[in-house]
């Protein structure tokens, strides 16, 4: 099994944080994006992967430390690592088609910009899996539209009369990628464009007018990333998925606690110092932040900041930042918001 990964996009949504950390890359509950869904698609195909193909951007933005990290990934799982370049934003059946060499046999595809919790077996009769989510407002999404089978038979964005009220989450399996890839192909070659890119949903109706056979798959959650305020809901619903299952360790033994308490469920990784605050619940900080005489409550805080006389809630911060609730000086770069 392959999971083909494209993740080119720097993620606008989410500045100013994905102004120096690509989107993928940034941490959800300790762990960054990318990782996280790698991880647990792996775990919902319970089948052994042996390739897992990324498709990065630019190399000035997508550089050699990300590379190290994305293979480091791989090797995890007991599996190799293929790293492909898009060097123009051309849309998702682009991406995938910059990943030409590994499109062959069995595989997944996923964007890493959401992240699930999933458990089934994949259909033995389907040629492809699209994975769903039940939604309350399906005119906002691209949902399935099903016949009588549970088959897919029609992809549709954004319906303004009722289709189905499952959304298309960005996730798909494929017997055989290599048919998607032959489709994709011809896209390409007619130039067949939609908002000026080239579509994975365009190869995909190729595949259907074949009478491919599509199935959905189901997740029970799925957890977007795409701007601030959901990647901080995120992170709190993952930090609970995490303290349930009980797999990892979430306070590093490192954490040096000063007249200080935690409020279960939070991340706080290692040399992290927290003097006369409180943290939590759904609270992740990363390695090296200093934390004094403040409260912090369902925020995610990244490495080596320092944060004084604060009382934060449903905040975002980043790396190697400053900030004293009492502040009368202040240095704020593009995008930033305080609220």
């Amino acid at each position: 099994m392959k999971i083909i990964v494209p993740m080119a996009g720097r993620g606008s949504r989410l500045r100013p944080h994905s102004l120096t950390v690509p989107k993928p890359l940034i941490p959800v509950a300790g762990q960054p994006i990318v990782h996280r869904l790698v991880k647990d698609i792996a775990k919902v195909l319970k089948q052994p992967v042996d390739e897992v193909a990324f498709v990065l951007g630019d190399p000035a933005w997508f550089g050699d430390d990300v590379v190290k990290s994305l293979e480091a990934l791989a090797e995890s799982l007991g599996a190799k690592a293929s790293i492909y370049r898009q060097d123009k934003p051309l849309g998702t059946g682009h991406a995938i088609m910059c990943a030409k060499p590994s499109l062959s046999g069995p595989a997944v595809i996923a964007y890493a910009d959401t992240l699930i919790r999933a458990e089934f077996d994949l259909d033995p009769i389907a040629d492809s899996v699209i994975w769903t989510k039940q939604v309350n407002n399906p005119e906002a999404y691209g949902v399935v539209k099903l016949n009588g089978n549970n088959d897919i038979v029609e992809l549709v964005e954004k319906p303004q009369t009722f289709v189905s009220d499952q959304a298309v989450i960005g996730i798909y399996y494929f017997k055989d990628v290599t048919v998607l890839k032959d489709k994709l192909q011809e896209v390409l070659d007619e130039n067949v464009m939609n908002g000026g890119e080239y579509q994975i949903n365009d190869g995909i109706k190729r595949m259907m007018a074949e009478g491919k056979v599509f199935k959905t798959g189901t997740v029970d959650e799925w957890m977007d990333c795409g701007n601030k305020a959901i990647t901080v809901e995120t992170n709190g619903k993952m930090l609970d998925f995490l303290k349930a299952d009980g797999d990892e360790q979430l306070v590093a033994s490192s954490v040096t606690l000063d007249n200080s308490k935690i409020i279960e469920p939070c991340f706080v990784g290692e040399n992290v110092t927290l003097r006369n605050t409180t943290i939590g619940p759904h609270v992740s900080i990363g390695n090296g932040t200093i934390i004094e005489d403040s409260t912090v409550k369902n925020s995610l805080i990244q490495t080596n900041t320092s944060i004084k006389n604060a009382n934060l809630e449903n905040a975002m911060i980043g790396n190697n930042v400053k900030y004293d609730g009492n502040f009368t000086s202040i240095s704020i770069g593009d995008y930033s918001v305080l609220e």
